[in-house]
């Protein structure tokens, strides 16, 4: 997407990656940003502090948790809590990240009353990312949970021998919805407006949406 911005609008645009919880520390920190894209209550708190436009909120859309496995490991699909459950009660390890994916995971196996069986299996690591290389890394039997936005974009790269066995069951699901708005104080204001409002059409919501984004 932010490629066909490029070479539409005759403009540079660089790309960093962060959690949550890290994109808020680092526009609080004064990042050198133009653009910020983050879930609505990171946006929520930037509005406050006066450090994004007023009125230059776009909404991008809404990822998905899912579940990925080494790319060896006989894993299938699950539809229902039960089979979930089994799924992850049978791993050798279920690896979740410190943001709120994460955060949603851990609270996740509370509910379902398995946090106590999987105690010493249960792998927290720093990013989206983190979850899938671990997973790459280690023999067939760890499961991850992330966004799927995030392990689409991980078995893109062809890096990992991961794979993507499917979504949480509808009854477990999250939902992580994102905004866009342009960075309040910056010599080009303008033009970050006018990307965090391309991010919200429709030729940029099918981009999103071939990477999990809904």
């Amino acid at each position: 997407m932010s490629q066909a911005y490029a070479r539409e609008h005759d403009a540079e645009v660089k790309v960093e990656f962060a959690t949550a919880p890290e994109v808020r520390k680092r526009m609080t920190d004064g990042e050198d940003a133009d653009v910020v894209v983050a879930p609505p209550v990171v946006m929520d708190d930037l509005a406050k502090a006066g450090i994004i436009v007023p009125g230059s909120r776009a909404f991008l859309g809404r990822s998905r948790m899912g579940i990925v496995a080494h790319a060896q490991a006989p894993v299938r699909e699950v539809f229902d809590v039960n089979a979930f459950k089994r799924l992850l009660t049978s791993a050798t390890a279920v690896v979740h990240n410190k943001a709120s994916s994460g955060a949603y995971a851990a609270k996740l196996l509370q509910d379902l009353g398995i946090a106590e069986a999987l105690s010493g299996r249960v792998v927290v690591v720093d990013s989206g990312a983190g979850v899938m290389e671990y997973v790459g890394a280690n023999q067939p039997g760890a499961v991850g949970l992330a966004q799927i936005s995030e392990i689409r974009v991980m078995i893109a790269k062809a890096t990992l021998p991961i794979r993507f066995v499917g979504p949480l069951p509808d009854a477990v699901q999250n939902e992580t919805s994102y905004e866009a708005a342009a960075v309040a104080g910056r010599d080009e204001e303008s033009a970050a407006k006018a990307l965090a409002s391309y991010m919200a059409t429709p030729d940029a919501h099918v981009v999103f949406a071939a990477t999990g984004i809904d």
